[in-house]
């Protein structure tokens, strides 16, 4: 580093300590260990992390990383499981500053709440909690909030969630800065809302909710997917349902995997409507499927949710992902950021001395000397059947649901099902939640044995009714244990692959990226491409279109990570011009 070099990071970190205060802007690696290093991967050093406390710090911090020729990752919870919010590695070619939006979590509701607009740092659960009273809730429920993840998190990663009708998160009202061509910065307002003509006019005055409902004009442009739910019902069709790189819902914020800076999102919410749970438990894949069909084709209105659990997965959540139940099941879903960070902080402290996942074993050995958590009639079916289905309709059509069940395992003796009390449903989806997370413990405990985690996020086709993998052997004997996992009625399935000790986890994912593509899957489902999968180039063109000059999180889904897209890597070539 030269001289000069040394004087511009010191003058930089200067300006940003008297945008934010010295106590928001952290530069010592301990103090940074939760930011720049993800929930499952992804990891590497950065200048410093920045939290501003207002949007109008968010967009001075913005305007002199720029000035200083820096990369900017937005960052707002960490829950992503592709790193697409962290650093990856140290090979890029200016230093990166991070921008944690965790102090901005503002929710304001417009038209009694049948819509929101959401600050760069609100959650999923503190949107949910701040509709619960209105009757509604928002794109996605228990899930992604269980970890605290953010609402524009989902929003810039096309996230799809557990509830079959509503699709992936998606709006075209944003509020956002952008890098043009010529390195100049620009505040983009598509929320619908006037907000007046400054940026810092248009921050100060939606951050203190300063508009009347005559400024909010009800656009034309649409703030959720509102087409799933007849598309999901279209189960011959030879395409999936929903996939990241679907270009008919990448649109500025949506799909832009941190390649713009946002400080608003507004989106529709919806009305929470009273359910039934049924437990479904087979042997014969054919029965789910068969089950899926019907249900997607012959009810009046879809199904809540359909969430598919392998007994595998079963087993190794009721585990591994016992403490995140537990802690969710007594405190709510508010607490689990706080435990996360708390985890982060002493695992830091320990691997300053060499010592990795030792909160992890600690935990673990606690965990199993309680007794199980699930209630008997799910540990039952555990025993008796491979396959588990999730299945919550709302209440006016359980009794269709009922009967069709009904009649529909008396001539099989191949499955059956429970109608679930309150607590049993509760309770079932929770642990389908918990098993998210679950890999993650089991590589951290059997370090010895494992050597890492491969995660696929696939979608099926609709009509794809061979819809449980058969691995070659060669790859099998690689695993440990395999976990299946998924929204069932999307055909999204979440794959975690153990892999075995001294196998190489990066070949093993591109060899399982082949037969995806020959099964005619698209992959990532609803996760990001982050930095584990390779953007296809429709979806880097996009990035390219939103970010010319390259300063927002390079490197996603393997794109370049120079200035201005030098050395442009092939999945991205051609899509420049």
């Amino acid at each position: 580093m030269t001289i000069a070099d040394s004087c511009k990071r010191s003058e930089l970190l200067e300006r940003l300590q008297a945008l934010v205060g010295r106590r928001h802007v952290l530069t010592d690696e301990q103090q940074t260990r939760r930011f720049r290093k993800g929930h499952r991967t992804g990891e590497g050093q950065v200048l410093a992390v920045v939290q501003p406390g207002t949007l109008v710090e968010q967009w001075q911090v913005l305007q002199a990383s720029v000035a200083a020729d820096c990369i900017v990752i937005m960052q707002a919870a960490n829950t992503g499981l592709t790193g697409g919010s962290t650093p990856d590695g140290d090979n890029y070619d200016r230093d990166i500053v991070l921008i944690s939006t965790r102090r901005l979590d503002g929710v304001q509701l417009l038209n009694q709440g049948e819509q929101v607009v959401c600050l760069p740092g609100a959650t999923l659960d503190r949107l949910e909690r701040e509709l619960a009273p209105l009757g509604r809730e928002p794109h996605s429920v228990i899930g992604s909030s269980c970890i605290g993840a953010s609402v524009l998190g989902g929003v810039c990663n096309n996230s799809g969630g557990a509830l079959v009708r509503r699709g992936p998160a998606y709006t075209e009202l944003a509020l956002y800065a952008q890098v043009q061509a010529d390195g100049s910065l620009n505040l983009v307002n598509h929320l619908g809302i006037e907000l007046g003509d400054s940026p810092e006019e248009i921050l100060t005055r939606l951050q203190r909710g300063d508009y009347s409902a005559a400024d909010v004009r009800k656009d034309t442009a649409r703030a959720s997917d509102a087409g799933y739910a007849e598309h999901v019902r279209d189960v011959d069709a030879d395409t999936p349902a929903r996939f990241n790189a679907d270009p008919s819902r990448l649109f500025e914020a949506s799909g832009s995997a941190g390649k713009l800076c946002l400080f608003a999102v507004r989106l529709d919410t919806f009305i929470k409507e009273d359910s039934t749970v049924f437990y479904i438990g087979s042997n014969d894949p054919q029965d789910l499927t068969d089950l899926r069909r019907y249900l997607l084709t012959s009810l009046p209105s879809l199904p809540i949710a359909g969430e598919y659990i392998h007994r595998t997965a079963f087993d190794i959540g009721e585990r591994y992902g016992k403490d995140t139940y537990l802690i969710i099941d007594r405190f709510g879903t508010a607490r689990v950021p706080a435990a996360f960070a708390l985890k982060s902080r002493v695992d830091g402290l320990f691997e300053r001395f060499g010592l990795r996942g030792v909160s992890d074993r600690i935990i673990q050995k606690v965990m199993d000397l309680l007794p199980s958590h699930l209630p008997d009639r799910m540990r039952d079916y555990r025993d008796r059947y491979e396959h588990h289905l999730l299945l919550r309709v709302a209440n006016d059509t359980a009794e269709q649901t009922r009967e069709h069940l009904r009649g529909f395992f008396v001539s099989r003796d191949s499955g059956d099902y429970f109608e679930c009390d309150a607590d049993e449903g509760r309770r079932a989806f929770l642990h389908r939640f918990a098993i998210a997370g679950a890999a993650i413990r089991y590589r951290e405990v059997h370090r010895k044995d494992v050597e890492d985690i491969v995660a696929l996020d696939i979608a099926l086709r609709r009509n794809d009714r061979e819809w449980v993998e058969t691995l070659p052997p060669e790859l099998e004997q690689d695993m440990v244990h395999k976990l299946y996992y998924g929204h069932f009625f999307c055909h999204v399935f979440h794959q975690d692959y153990i892999v075995r000790k001294g196998v190489d986890p990066l070949a093993m994912e591109h060899r399982m990226w082949a037969l995806l593509d020959e099964r005619r899957a698209e992959y990532p489902a609803e996760h990001n491409v982050g930095h584990l999968y390779v953007a296809k180039p429709a979806l880097a063109g996009f990035y390219r279109e939103l970010d010319p000059t390259n300063s927002f999180n390079p490197g996603i889904g393997h794109t370049s990570r120079q200035r201005g897209w030098g050395e442009c890597c092939a999945g991205c070539e051609g899509e420049a011009g």
